[in-house]
């Protein structure tokens, strides 16, 4: 993908992405690449900068696992706390929140996966349940 800043005949600046710079050139040729605010076919490439990241130190890699900032470091922490009290139950999370529910098995904390349908139900019967804003391990890149 490549990003450019845009201009119109008109002088409306905005940006736009692209899968490609031949994929800009034949969108633009085509007509279907318009401005934002006016709607105006007339548009170009503007003079931009290119971003180029500072050199790395010899040998050194990107942290890719080292959260990049304190939002990132507290949701990592509340992963690592959910993960440690609870247990992973899947795809049967919905069945088995309604069964701790209707006293068919013991309580205990649990996480997983339900569909969009499975949570409104539960909660629609006063299960208490709660989104976690982040994705299993297994899902995550």
């Amino acid at each position: 993908m490549i990003r450019y800043d845009l201009k119109c005949a008109k002088g409306h600046e905005f940006d736009g992405w692209f899968k490609s710079a031949e994929a800009f050139d034949s969108l633009s040729r085509a007509g279907h690449v318009s401005c934002t605010i006016c709607g105006s076919p007339e548009v170009e490439k503007s003079i931009m900068a290119p971003a180029v990241r500072p050199p790395r130190a010899a040998g050194e890699r990107p942290k890719l696992q080292e959260p990049q900032n304190d939002v990132e470091a507290a949701l990592a922490e509340m992963r690592r706390k959910i993960e440690e009290n609870s247990d992973y139950v899947g795809l049967n999370f919905a069945a088995e929140a309604r069964a701790m529910h209707e006293g068919k098995i013991d309580p205990r904390a649990i996480h997983g996966e339900a569909k969009a349908d499975e949570a409104r139900a539960l909660l629609e019967d006063g299960i208490p349940v709660a989104p976690l804003p982040f994705l299993p391990k297994r899902k995550a890149n």
